[in-house]
């Protein structure tokens, strides 16, 4: 990249790493698995297969609420059937007409399967206690705004033990720090084509908020899931699916353009097994006996040739965006696979 970056040093508006598309889960401690949530309901007094009718008063508080928050946001609660259109697709037509101002912008249902658990009773020890299980139930997707984390949205079931999945991007989190500090900038869908001070934006870029972050996440799931209120516990942070990219912005497409399909062939052609680990920093993982799936593929797609390359939960990938910005992305659906 280094040797890309200098040697088209005259095409290049600028170079800048930045978390992308970051999803987030959120568990509560102690009840979150069959042992735990047994323990729980035990120091309560409450029979183990009476776990449905323990869970079925917070489903409804859910309902209730989300309801409510429509209703005071004057919008409704839309119900995603299988194989409809993309949420996606739904809340970008509401933006177009709502603006990108902060507050709820929509909020989608659909019937989703989640993990839960089930009482059993065991003939040979005599006891009862309760298994891991997974059911369908109501999930709702509260699509939201922030003023730092822009566009998010929060996952939240219905069902105990109230697992949410949150989403942001990292992108317009540092939009926003951009705002603060008075430098310019601009962007096309989640990538800056332009920024005043690159350097002062890669510093931005690399600040750490996890606290801040955290912050936000605990107050959109107590506005969204009032079943940890009732239960008065938090919920503890995890990240699920992480991707990191390396853009390079060129001044014209034209620029861009003659070097990119250079780069895509000999990145499909050249790139062997060892210099996937090399580049993901795993070629000491690299064995006779490596049990992790390695590929790579090529795609020409309406928006363009793409190329990745992957290794277990993990993959990189090239693509370009509008033709002038080069990205180079890393996504990992294991975060733990790196350490």
């Amino acid at each position: 990249m280094a040797d890309l970056v200098q040697r088209y040093a005259d095409r290049i508006l600028g170079v800048l790493s930045c978390y992308d598309r970051v999803i987030v889960r959120g568990g509560i401690p102690g009840l979150n698995y069959a042992k735990g949530m047994e323990t729980y309901l035990r120091a309560r007094n409450i029979w183990l297969f009476d776990f449905p009718q323990f869970a079925m008063p917070f489903r409804e508080a859910i309902r209730a609420n989300a309801e409510e928050l429509a209703e005071a946001q004057g919008i409704k609660v839309q119900f995603i059937r299988r194989n409809e259109t993309r949420k996606e697709a739904i809340v970008s037509q509401i933006l177009e007409d709502r603006g990108d101002g902060p507050g709820l912008v929509a909020i989608l249902s659909a019937l989703e399967v989640c993990p839960t658990f089930e009482a059993r009773y065991d003939k040979k020890t005599g006891r009862t206690s309760l298994r891991p299980d997974r059911a369908k139930c109501l999930h709702y997707y509260f699509y939201f705004i922030d003023d730092e984390l822009g566009l998010c949205f929060m996952r939240v079931p219905t069902w105990c033990p109230f697992g949410v999945q949150a989403y942001f991007n990292g992108h317009n989190l540092l939009a926003a720090k951009l705002r603060k500090a008075g430098i310019e900038y601009r962007m096309l869908d989640n990538a800056f084509t332009h920024i005043a001070d690159w350097e002062a934006a890669q510093t931005l870029a690399d600040e750490s908020d996890t606290r801040r972050v955290h912050e936000k996440l605990d107050h959109y799931a107590r506005m969204f899931c009032p079943a940890i209120t009732t239960l008065a516990v938090a919920y503890q942070w995890s990240l699920a699916q992480v991707e990191y990219a390396t853009d390079v912005v060129f001044r014209r497409q034209a620029d861009l353009q003659p070097i990119y399909e250079t780069l895509v062939r000999t990145a499909v052609h050249s790139v062997k097994p060892a210099q996937i680990a090399t580049f993901l920093g795993r070629k000491h993982k690299l064995h006779s006996n490596n049990t992790e799936e390695l590929g790579n593929d090529f795609q020409t797609r309406i928006q363009g040739m793409r190329v990745k390359h992957r290794m277990g939960p993990t993959s990189i990938k090239m693509y370009d965006k509008a033709g002038i910005v080069l990205r180079i992305e890393t996504t990992t659906n294991d975060p733990s696979w790196f350490s």
